[in-house]
């Protein structure tokens, strides 16, 4: 096989598996949910060797299981699994709220302050359908500029991989409209104690936080 070959078979791979994870981000394929390999292929719509590297990927990845011959199973969400995944996002926002606070990077805490007030009075307002899913956005616009906080290019990718295994989680747990608010106050406290820079505050609301969300899933500590 020639470079030119080897560069598009690994770009089809590539391809494939950003399209594997959009589907278990987006909940079209959930978890503990069996795909035969010859679905998967027509659902990614890429041919079978770029789709059988995605999947060892994602296997590699904690994302699915492989089973020999007959497919891959996506990965399961029961009480363990969220409450790990939690604990590795607890611990990992954690050292970021450290780190921004360290290095007195910039991060634009105005606006993660205003869409989350903003979410907070519409949803005092009325619950619409629209909702959980601007939750979830919400929710993961503070993780994830906790997450680029680290600085460590190694410690991002472990903190992009367990954010795909949580977003599985999250779409077998979706945001009930009673969490929605003492969510986003939760989140509340973290960013004012990030624009005070106090890390210690910053960290004691984050495992609050992440105790109060194994609460209202029903997973014990």
């Amino acid at each position: 096989m020639n470079r030119e070959a080897r560069v598009g078979d690994a770009l089809l791979a590539d391809q494939a598996y950003a399209r594997l994870i959009e589907l278990l981000r987006s909940g079209e394929l959930r978890s503990s949910q069996f795909v035969s390999m010859p679905e998967l292929v027509e659902v990614l719509d890429l041919p079978l060797a770029a789709t059988r590297e995605a999947v060892k990927r994602a296997d590699a990845r904690g994302l699915v299981d492989i089973l020999p011959k007959r497919g891959v199973l996506v990965m399961g969400a029961g009480p363990e699994t969220t409450r790990d995944c939690l604990d590795l996002r607890a611990l990992l926002d954690s050292e970021g709220a450290r780190r921004l606070v360290r290095t007195g990077a910039e991060l634009d805490l105005e606006a993660l302050r205003a869409t989350h007030l903003a979410l907070i009075e519409d949803a005092e307002r009325a619950m619409t359908p629209d909702l959980p899913r601007r939750a979830i956005v919400t929710d993961l616009s503070l993780h994830d500029a906790l997450g680029a906080c680290l600085g460590n290019p190694l410690a991002r990718d472990a903190y992009n991989v367990n954010r795909d295994r949580i977003a599985v989680i999250q779409n077998t747990r979706p945001f009930l409209p009673d969490r929605i608010v003492p969510a986003m106050r939760e989140h509340l406290v973290i960013i004012e104690a990030l624009a005070r820079r106090d890390a210690e505050a910053a960290v004691s609301a984050i495992e609050l936080h992440y105790r109060e969300t194994l609460r209202w899933w029903g997973v014990l500590l």
